[in-house]
């Protein structure tokens, strides 16, 4: 890890930046050609899926992504959180997993057709018994950045872009204005390369994140039938990692996508049976719903 740079250099470095046409801090520089990747760990990353997972009685009543979720997630004992993020109509990332609003909160419609301003003001709703224990709203990208940065070591951090809408049915547009305003964050808020894991289902997107932030590591979601899904993944050379949900992992995918030098992250998983049956797999990483199973499982 390369060691902080003092603030006035850190402003420099970006002033100096935007005048020669976008030189990335030296945290976000390419690696260097020939690199070998790190070797994989024994266990699994414990990964929080959208914080401490989705309303469920007992373990988590609290929403997916909201901020109470990721630290609860963290207290845990989780090594960093898998989070959801839309972009607002004004351009600014949020935290919201779902394709409209009502869904989930006391708002309508789509987040990319509301201001962040209106955004953070909604509540979620998750129902009876929900709303009994969490009285969270919706926050910012740049908010949870605020609050990683207060921990003692920055968490692993998955970004699950949601680039599906609703209301404007996916405009590549502004899937680069995303992207963007990601480099821009995270370079801001000096957030570790090494810790970030940017993940879609968008094959461009992938390309374009990988010109604005070749040190990132970058996922593709295979939510499609495994072959075609594993063809795709063959054209993307910049994208080091597989997702996928543990409905569709086997300990064969898994080696297969190994032996093509690719890590394996899978998300989803709240019983102690499922999670153990994908600790099975070995995956790299694990976005699981149920923090103390996924331990449970690795202790054993």
């Amino acid at each position: 890890m390369h060691p902080l740079l003092s603030t006035r250099l850190w402003s420099c470095l970006l002033l100096l930046g935007g005048l020669m046409g976008g030189i990335v801090p030296l945290a976000y520089a390419a690696r260097p050609a020939g690199a070998e990747p790190a070797p994989r760990s024994r266990s699994p990353l414990v990964i929080g899926h959208a914080g401490s997972g989705f309303f469920r009685p007992l373990f988590n009543p609290l929403p997916p992504s909201s901020l109470r979720s990721i630290a609860r997630a963290l207290h845990r004992g989780a090594d960093g959180v898998e989070v959801d993020i839309r972009l607002s109509q004004d351009s600014i990332p949020v935290l919201y997993h779902d394709n409209t609003l009502e869904s989930m909160t006391t708002g309508q419609g789509c987040v990319s057709q509301t201001p962040a301003a209106s955004l953070r003001q909604l509540r979620y709703r998750g129902g009876w018994p929900y709303d009994w224990f969490q009285h969270e709203k919706l926050v910012t990208f740049e908010t949870l950045l605020r609050y990683l940065s207060q921990q003692p070591r920055f968490p692993y951090l998955h970004l699950d872009l949601h680039e599906d809408d609703a209301c404007n049915g996916g405009d590549v547009a502004r899937s680069r204005a995303l992207a963007r305003r990601l480099q821009e964050l995270l370079v801001r808020y000096r957030v570790p390369a090494g810790r970030v894991l940017i993940l879609t289902n968008r094959a461009s997107t992938l390309t374009y994140l990988g010109q604005l932030l070749p040190a990132v590591s970058l996922g593709f979601e295979m939510n499609n039938e495994f072959a075609t899904d594993l063809a795709t993944l063959r054209e993307l050379p910049g994208v080091g990692v597989a997702v996928m949900h543990k409905d569709k992992i086997t300990p064969e995918r898994s080696a297969q996508l190994h032996a093509m030098g690719r890590e394996v992250v899978v998300f989803g998983g709240r019983s102690l049976r499922a999670v153990s049956r994908v600790v099975a797999t070995q995956p790299d990483a694990y976005q699981v719903d149920n923090i103390r199973h996924l331990q449970a499982a690795l202790r054993r």
